[in-house]
């Protein structure tokens, strides 16, 4: 059979906000789209919009896919946690028809693709030489807080599958003490997840101006963000500067728990969108705050993953690589 006469396969790395597909020929990728998860009433007509809109409804049509989702994979009842869709893996293969369907979390995608990744697609924040066959942290602020790593095993490397986001947030002085004041206030547990992702900084946001005695104005996460980088409001840059240094004592504390010596990688849309002022705020500070092992991690660099969907690229391996995913029956 001819290369042309092989169905493509059909990725998708389904996020809080966006949707983002593509399809296969063997490993080469290509008609990358990506549809917001709000035009659509569940993944199976975001799917077919996608398939519409590339030709392969009729002609072509993929019998196989993969598809990472933002929230826990942990049988065939599927809820995303930080949006409303919510399927049965199995009831999904069918309505796609698709002879196979893997469906995994998104950010062990992410974990899949770091070792994948070219020099460009990275920006080095600090010091640090990664030690070659250690394992590899992986965590990312988007819409929610992902987190993974990547444990070497003989000749393969296998990722993680967690929600490491949810872990109880970790504060390092008086005034992130008051913060955390505030959001006890609102929140039974203040997870990492509640200020460290997009929603999270105006949550953030909101506590410092709690703090501070003022009302807190209506602004939007890209709001925050750009104020804080023209300085054009204090309570905004305080709100992203501390967010990158919870954001660093978070990432230091997956490092030490998964002994990840041969790196950190930061993914997720916020992080790369600060630019500079992610780069020279107190995160890699933070990441090494660790009092006895602080020379433990200050050897472990970090680094901002710029790449376009690269969870696409750990998609793609999906079909063979080992590791902890849904095989829908």
């Amino acid at each position: 059979m001819s290369r042309t006469a092989i169905p493509p396969r059909l990725i998708a790395d389904i996020g809080g906000t966006n949707a983002r597909f593509a399809l296969l020929d063997g490993m080469d990728r290509r008609d990358e789209v990506v549809l917001a998860c709000a035009d659509y009433p569940d993944l199976v007509s975001a799917a077919e919009e996608y398939l519409r809109r590339v030709g392969a409804k009729s002609s072509g049509r993929p019998l196989e896919a993969a598809i990472a989702i933002a929230g826990p994979v942990t049988g065939d009842i599927i809820r995303m946690t930080n949006h409303v869709w919510q399927f049965s893996a199995a009831h999904t293969r069918q309505q796609l028809q698709l002879r196979r369907l893997i469906v995994l979390n998104d950010f062990t995608a992410l974990a899949m693709a770091v070792r994948h990744l070219k020099g460009s697609d990275l920006e080095q924040i600090g010091g640090g030489k990664a030690q070659p066959n250690a394992p590899i942290a992986v965590i990312g602020p988007g819409t929610g807080l992902g987190v993974s790593g990547l444990i070497p095993s003989g000749e393969h490397w296998i990722p993680l599958q967690g929600e490491g986001g949810h872990v109880t947030l970790s504060v390092m002085n008086e005034r992130e003490l008051a913060v955390l004041q505030q959001l006890q206030q609102r929140f039974s547990h203040v997870s990492a997840e509640r200020v460290i992702s997009g929603p999270g900084l105006v949550t953030l946001y909101d506590a410092i101006c709690g703090v501070e005695g003022v009302i807190p104005e209506v602004l939007t996460p890209p709001e925050i963000t750009k104020r804080a980088q023209e300085g054009t409001c204090r309570l905004c840059f305080e709100t992203v500067s501390m967010f990158c240094a919870l954001l660093g004592t978070m990432a230091g504390n997956l490092v030490l728990t998964l002994g990840a010596l041969g790196g950190a990688y930061i993914g997720g849309g916020i992080a790369p969108g600060l630019g500079p002022m992610f780069t020279s705020s107190r995160f890699r500070d933070r990441f090494e705050d660790k009092g006895r092992f602080t020379d433990y991690v200050s050897r472990v660099p970090t680094f901002v993953i710029r790449a376009e969907l690269p969870a696409l690229l750990g998609l793609a391996s999906a079909f063979t690589d080992p590791g902890p995913r849904l095989e829908a029956q």
